[in-house]
């Protein structure tokens, strides 16, 4: 085999392999008898594929603030839930509904984000149980 065959063999099976490594199941990285209701301050929004985050300044009982990660579904589904980028300027406040991670890390499954203004939108995937609809 040529050199150049044997590159293309080769990128092609690194290429399937980086989705099948980047994808997971709910149960094996949250709980979901452990749902947690965040308040605080959005820091930023990743929107990337498979999953989107939210990340969120949130202040403990003890006066401590801890930058959360909350997982949310692809950009895709997002834009059909009527999420936009613009929707989710830094500094803004946001109330997070989901499942904490098993690893006991400050990372969750977000449920939903209601913003100030009262908007309310599902974040999880559309398998996850109590998913509305998908467009």
């Amino acid at each position: 085999m040529k050199a150049s065959s044997c590159g293309l063999v080769i990128a092609a099976v690194l290429l399937g392999v980086q989705p099948a490594l980047a994808h997971h199941s709910f149960a094996a990285e949250f709980d979901v008898n452990q749902p947690i209701t965040l308040e605080g301050t959005l820091t930023m929004m990743d929107w990337v594929n498979p999953h989107g985050w939210i990340y969120v300044d949130v202040k403990g009982p003890d006066g401590k603030v801890t930058n959360w990660a909350i997982e949310a579904g692809g950009p895709t589904q997002l834009l059909k839930r009527g999420l936009r980028k613009t929707d989710f300027p830094p500094g803004i406040q946001v109330t997070i509904a989901g499942f904490r991670a098993r690893n006991g890390t400050p990372t969750a499954n977000g449920q939903s984000v209601m913003l100030k203004d009262g908007r309310n939108f599902f974040l999880g995937a559309p398998t996850t149980s109590g998913a509305p609809a998908e467009r």
